[in-house]
């Protein structure tokens, strides 16, 4: 009798978890209309993401704003798409490009307004241990991966609000764990908090906020070559007590280790993110967090939930061991 009554109970669950599922599609299914009426900015447009992303939003019927930071990206941008794309030059970092840009889009959009802005455009070196970093290094990258967001989203932010449309900020899986030090995880983790207050402070006015946590995927962001080059720099300039503090194998062993870590866990299916940026620019019902690869999906999430014992445990087994070399005194 109990078995009947827990079987029972488990089909009924096991259906409304199926259920859920299905009209969640169903409704996430859904896509905006009157494509050729509505812009979308997008930044970081030269490579990578945003390229293909200004790429797929063309195709798809969007008047796209494609913000490069070379002229070079925007000529190759120019030949392989439609029209209705406009390439704009653009330096997130310094804000009087940020204002000539949105100030050129306010002519653009008119009385539309702009349906999304993508912010995109974002570096990851310089990084490494923190003490092998300056504060000039942090300074730089935050002026990019979170200072150029922020400014960029406040440049426009009227335009959107005039549309009721969107802003679709792209972090990290590393905006939710550090497993690594230097600015970039510090940058992320800021752009998570923007997006979350932006998200709270923009709902009254009709405005849908996305945030974008990629994992671990094959751009210029993820190529091992410039990130041993990186390290190599890094280490170069390092005062030698520091060196000694690390041991004269720490270097040799960080870049094995790095070259080893991305070859496993790099995808190289970049439209798995663009796919949720397009999903959060132009469904009815986006979500509010994008969780792109099957590593932020399976292993940076959940890792964000552990403890934090057991998370440092992990990431400590799975550091380059130190050896210190012995002080002659």
């Amino acid at each position: 009798m109990f078995q009947l009554i827990n079987k029972t109970m488990y089909l009924y669950i096991l259906g409304l978890v199926a259920s859920r599922f299905v009209y969640r599609w169903y409704k996430e299914s859904k896509r905006v209309t009157n494509k050729k009426e509505k812009y979308v900015y997008i930044t970081g447009c030269d490579s990578g993401f945003g390229n293909l992303l200004a790429r797929h939003l063309d195709e798809l019927g969007f008047n796209v704003i494609a913000a490069c930071y070379t002229e070079k990206g925007e000529d190759e941008l120019k030949k392989i798409t439609s029209d209705r794309l406009a390439t704009v030059h653009l330096d997130v970092a310094d804000s009087e490009s940020v204002e000539q840009t949105a100030a050129h889009i306010k002519t653009l959009v008119g009385q539309k307004g702009l349906w999304a802005v993508v912010n995109n455009a974002g570096v990851a070196l310089p990084s490494g241990p923190t003490d092998w970093l300056t504060i000039d290094d942090y300074k730089d990258m935050i002026a990019v991966n979170l200072c150029g967001v922020i400014d960029v989203t406040l440049s426009v932010l009227p335009l959107v609000k005039k549309a009721k449309g969107r802003v679709v900020n792209v972090a990290s899986v590393f905006g939710r764990v550090s497993p690594f030090g230097g600015p970039y995880c510090v940058s992320k983790f800021g752009v998570e908090s923007f997006n979350d207050s932006l998200r709270l402070n923009m709902a009254p006015f009709g405005i849908k906020v996305a945030c974008i946590e990629p994992g671990f995927f094959k751009t210029n962001v993820t190529d091992t070559v410039a990130m041993k080059n990186n390290l190599a720099m890094l280490w170069n300039r390092l005062p030698q007590e520091v060196k000694d503090g690390y041991g004269h194998d720490f270097l040799n062993a960080s870049i094995e280790m790095l070259e080893h870590r991305f070859n496993m866990l790099t995808d190289g299916n970049l439209m798995k993110v663009v796919g949720c940026m397009e999903h959060a620019v132009s469904a009815v019902y986006p979500r509010t967090r994008y969780s792109a690869g099957w590593d932020a999906k399976f292993f940076w999430l959940p890792a964000s939930y552990m403890p934090t014992c057991i998370l440092d445990r992990l990431f400590r087994r799975n550091s380059p061991n130190m050896k210190p070399e012995l002080s002659a005194l």
